[in-house]
């Protein structure tokens, strides 16, 4: 994009926003592996137990971005994102609806909530995202949510693939992917919305650009972590205080 000189057409735009889809974690051998069929249980559960951490924060990094914005109309509509992951007091939300999926590939609950499996990379990567989100200008840290501009693809992956490659799932854990469908589509028409607005110059559009591809590199970076965890076992495996066990070992 360094190479344009005039500003690009809201088509042109858009397209090049979509084009980052190349680069979308639904690429990663980790995932590759998980719709192919191809994971072990514990796999599974890794892969669960760690994007759990990314789930809630979800819901922070959105009211980070309303807490930036002056705009009420922006806030009103983006306070649903909060709500779909929080529930809305009368109806569970999205993170409620992760726990039923770890519960559903075996998971307890309570070893989910407290985070014990969490892998350092993965929480340092999800805390860069959350902390762009809260520091950046609130129309940057709205044009870093577009990965769900890919996300409908994903989640529809795993309902064509898991229930038929891992039987063992109970069918209730795919409520989240489900409930999801329709809600990425809605965020990416007010999300892109924002961002076709904002982003109205060359050194914005490549700004833009930019920013999708930091959002996404945090995603390939969450399976990077699981893949050394849990497909390469390389130390540390679950958290910074649990991996005092293998320093001891290690002398260190």
């Amino acid at each position: 994009m360094s190479g344009h000189h005039a500003v690009l057409d809201r088509a042109a735009f858009e397209q090049a926003l979509r084009a980052k889809g190349q680069y979308y974690h639904i690429h990663h051998p980790y995932h590759r592996a998980m719709y192919a069929g191809e994971c072990t249980r514990e796999q599974i559960q890794g892969w669960v137990a760690n994007r759990y951490y990314y789930q809630v924060n979800i819901p922070r990094k959105d009211a980070a971005i309303m807490a930036n914005c002056p705009d009420a109309d922006v806030r009103r509509l983006w306070l649903q994102r909060v709500l779909d992951h929080d529930g809305d007091g009368r109806e569970p939300g999205g993170i409620e609806a992760w726990l039923s999926l770890a519960e559903a590939v075996g998971l307890g609950r309570e070893e989910v909530i407290d985070q014990r499996h969490v892998l350092p990379g993965v929480r340092f990567a999800v805390d860069a995202y959350y902390n762009f989100a809260r520091r950046a200008s609130w129309q940057e840290a709205a044009c870093s949510s577009l990965t769900e501009l890919f996300a409908p693809e994903i989640h529809q992956s795993r309902l064509d693939s898991w229930p038929q490659h891992y039987p063992w799932i109970d069918d209730s854990g795919y409520r989240y992917f489900r409930k999801r469908l329709g809600e990425a589509r809605r965020d990416v028409e007010h999300g892109l919305t924002i961002t076709l607005d904002h982003f109205n110059t060359p050194a914005l559009q490549t700004r833009a650009l930019e920013i999708l591809q930091f959002k996404l590199d945090i995603l390939w970076t969450i399976l990077d972590a699981l893949t050394m965890a849990y497909v390469h076992h390389t130390p540390p495996f679950h958290t910074v205080t649990d991996a005092r066990v293998w320093h001891r070992g290690l002398n260190v």
